[in-house]
């Protein structure tokens, strides 16, 4: 049976805001390369895979959401390009060949990029969560760039799944992490920046938003990538009860 949700459903925001992202691009990307906060690795990993098949990497979930479908070609020659630079920045990559892409990529994706024709790359997060060396990875990542690689993490500014308000109501110490990340992902000092994020446990309310941080560390990734770039809040709503945002580094096309 499928979930049932109150009207108004707290996720249609997010839906808009992502099947809205394509067209805030500008020109599509050559590729997208995205840091999902549900893979893990020692050393970091990257799925080299020309054809990636999907990885249901969820459970208790309505029936049809094992059968989604994103045929999105992978982008081994990229890949090739990534574990170069990461070797140039002495971090140590390994190739994945068989996991499949999992619902940290296909279910944004199939609302950014419906037509799944866009070439698409997962790498995995470190293991440990260090975001120092998340940090480190994004700056590695940065001159993919300028040739027109979107840079992706893909995780969420709160993530206490156990907590939750189906009436949508609001929850405070939510709202309180989620003002201090803006403030510092948005702070005019790049280096400032990154020096908050390092110690983002440290933040009103952080363990209470994450107390696990394998899902903010994507956005350590993007951070690291940005280089002299400023952060910009794109997206913030209300959701199940937390409040949720959604960051951007780098100018918007007019």
């Amino acid at each position: 049976m499928d979930w049932e949700f109150p009207t108004p459903n707290p996720w249609t925001g997010l839906a808009a805001w992502l099947e809205g992202l394509s067209r805030s691009l500008g020109a599509p990307p050559e590729a997208v390369l995205v840091i999902s906060g549900h893979w893990e690795s020692e050393p970091l990993a990257l799925n080299v895979q020309a054809h990636p098949p999907l990885l249901y990497d969820y459970y208790g979930f309505p029936e049809h959401t094992y059968h989604l479908k994103y045929p999105a070609p992978g982008a081994p020659a990229l890949a090739r390009e990534v574990r170069e630079l990461l070797e140039g920045a002495g971090i140590p990559s390994q190739e994945e060949t068989r996991r499949g892409l999992d619902h940290g990529v296909f279910v944004p994706f199939k609302l950014v990029f419906p037509n799944a024709d866009v070439p698409t790359l997962q790498i995995s997060l470190r293991r440990g969560l260090d975001p120092a060396a998340h940090l480190a990875l994004g700056a590695a990542l940065a001159p993919l760039r300028s040739r027109g690689v979107l840079i992706v993490g893909s995780g969420m500014s709160f993530h206490n799944l156990g907590i939750r308000s189906l009436e949508n109501a609001r929850i405070a110490p939510s709202e309180q992490f989620d003002t201090w990340l803006a403030q510092a992902v948005c702070a005019a000092d790049p280096a400032e920046r990154n020096a908050r994020l390092v110690r983002w446990a440290e933040a009103p309310a952080a363990r209470f938003a994450h107390p696990r941080e394998e899902h903010l560390m994507p956005l350590m990734v993007a951070a690291g990538a940005a280089g002299e770039d400023i952060g910009e809040r794109v997206f913030s709503d209300r959701m199940m009860g937390w409040q949720i945002s959604g960051f951007r580094f780098g100018s918007v096309p007019p």
